[in-house]
């Protein structure tokens, strides 16, 4: 994709970050210097004392290369399929904690969006804001109506600069699709259109507020969770208008102990909150940061932010519930069929070692009490076998398991023997029995049988237009190579050397029959047209020399 002009500089600060935090092997591989990028950029450091590692590298990287970078290293600390778990525990660790910005550009936001002035809308607003973050911060109002709400103010150009670094990042990931085989395997540019689709919803603060209101009505009735309200009215694109939740955080143990709230209900609240959405709603908060959450008096939790969500097909829960089932029960064969049902294993060549693999991690955890598992260690086993046959999770399973973990972390932080594998048990059996549900076969054995009829009746027609087609002799066959962009660019720069080198000995050849002869001027004796010949052959020798060994191939 050619570069826009506003784009350039950004390109090249990117690749002057990385190459400072040490990864030259990954440009040099990328060839990013031959875009016309100055030459410091490339520039190799000696390593600070007490090198640290690469993956702290990239998190410190992505820090300093701002919003999107951190949005991005958050998104793929969400997969583990296609990133060590090395870089997975280093990315989540990214932080979008970042200085608030100066109140009267919140104040101007607000009223070009709402289209008057904040006197006519609120009888307070906050000028130091509650939380802020890369896209937005949060100003705590009273409305004029007494109501006490929470206004969610976007950072100015914050959209436009996110939009720049999308560009970029797919041109990154063309040049590592290109430049580096072995990658195309996980789609490096499916998964930046993947997050750019995020956080362009993230970005759209009306989505977010439709997002609250569909958990509102999923969960109406449930006295566990309490979805704050969101004023429509005070609501754009750019700012969000919710209802104040006046709790505590669910990580501060101390305040929650101090004001008389009971810590194994709130870990039993969370857990059942979280598995409803996964199990029966099939709509579920994708990021449940516990920063994010509050509780209210009789242990009820408040979620405030609902940017990020995902949503599962049910033909995907369904084989969800069966791998969850198959490792709590112990059944290998259980696993692996959900696991190439899901398309997880589809693509294995060895099937005997998988199952090898997969029985291990079973047998693991044979016998033992539910209480003695957690589901993030089998989740990162399990995210370690499908990273060694290099296997691709539907993102949604990744973010459920990313979701699942964090639940139970902050359950086991507010009481220590919480297990929510005890909890999830009933809620994939319930959908497994579901699968079965007579109304649902009925179902689908109509929805197979219009699908099959209407295979039959279109049969014949496209059958005769296949035959036409060969009959009349233009039936073709297009082969797709994939894989050789590496070769052609290989036998391309081979070839022009090749013809580099002919040019050179042609050169040193005619000035030797010229010296012989001794044609033309001469200068101190010398042939003039040799001795140019002779010079221009030296520097394109040298400057063919130079180029093989900065491409370390001799």
């Amino acid at each position: 994709m050619p570069f826009r002009k506003q784009d350039f500089r950004r390109f090249s600060h990117i690749a002057s970050v990385l190459a400072r935090h040490g990864f030259h092997e990954f440009l040099d591989r990328l060839k990013a210097r031959y875009h016309g990028l100055p030459r410091r950029t490339f520039i190799r450091q000696s390593p600070p004392r007490g090198a640290i590692s690469a993956p702290e590298r990239l998190r410190l990287a992505f820090e300093e290369l701002g919003p999107t970078f951190i949005k991005f290293g958050q998104v793929l600390s969400s997969r583990p399929d296609i990133i060590p778990a090395e870089y997975i525990q280093e990315l989540s660790k990214l932080q979008d904690d970042v200085p608030e910005f100066p109140f009267e550009d919140a104040r101007k936001l607000i009223e070009s969006q709402l289209k008057r002035p904040v006197t006519d809308i609120f009888l307070h607003l906050d000028e130091k804001p509650r939380a802020a973050a890369s896209l937005a911060q949060v100003h705590r109002a009273k409305l004029l109506s007494g109501d006490d709400v929470a206004v969610k103010v976007q950072r100015i150009g914050v959209d436009k600069v996110i939009e720049n670094d999308i560009r970029i990042l797919r041109e990154f990931a063309g040049l590592v699709e290109r430049r580096i085989p072995e990658s195309r395997r996980y789609e490096p540019s499916g998964l930046v259109d993947e997050f750019a689709r995020s956080i362009r919803h993230e970005l759209d603060f009306v989505r977010e507020g439709r997002n609250m209101d569909r958990f509102r009505k999923y969960f109406s009735g449930t006295p566990i969770i309490y979805i704050p309200k969101v004023y429509w009215e005070l609501t754009t694109p750019k700012v969000l208008t919710i209802e104040y939740i006046d709790g505590i955080k669910i990580t501060d143990i101390a305040s929650l102990d101090a004001a008389g709230l009971d810590r194994k209900a709130i870990a039993i609240n969370g857990a059942n909150i979280t598995l409803k959405e996964v199990f029966e709603f099939r709509f579920f908060h994708a990021d449940p940061h516990p920063g994010n959450l509050f509780v209210c008096e009789n242990n009820i939790i408040a979620p405030v932010d609902f940017g990020m969500t995902g949503t599962i097909e049910e033909d995907v829960a369904d084989q969800m519930s069966g791998v969850f089932l198959a490792v709590l029960e112990k059944d290998v064969d259980g696993l692996v069929k959900n696991l190439r049902a899901l398309g997880v294993a589809e693509d294995v060549e060895d099937i005997r070692s998988f199952k090898i693999d997969v029985r291990d991690l079973v047998d693991r955890y044979y016998g033992l009490p539910l209480s003695k598992i957690e589901i993030g260690g089998v989740f990162r086993e399990l995210m370690g076998i499908v990273q060694r046959y290099r296997l691709r999770l539907p993102h949604n399973f990744a973010m459920i398991g990313k979701a699942l973990m964090i639940t139970e972390g902050v359950g086991r932080a507010l009481y220590p023997d919480f297990n929510i594998l005890e909890i999830a048990k009933p809620y994939a059996r319930r959908l497994l029995w579901k699968r079965y549900d007579p109304r649902r076969q009925l179902n689908e054995m109509r929805k197979t049988g219009a699908e099959a009829l209407d295979f039959l009746k279109a049969l014949p027609t496209d059958l005769k237009e296949i035959f036409a087609i060969i009959r009349k002799g233009k039936f073709t066959m297009l082969f797709e190579h994939r894989g050789l962009e590496l070769l052609v660019d290989e036998l391309d720069r081979s070839s022009n050397r090749i013809s580099f080198a002919v040019v050179i000995a042609a050169l040193i050849v005619g000035s030797s029959l010229i010296f012989q002869t001794r044609v033309g001027p001469t200068f101190f004796d010398y042939p003039i047209i040799g001795l140019a010949g002779f010079l221009l052959a030296s520097i394109l020798g040298i400057w063919l020399l130079i180029g093989i060994m900065r491409s370390k191939r001799l």
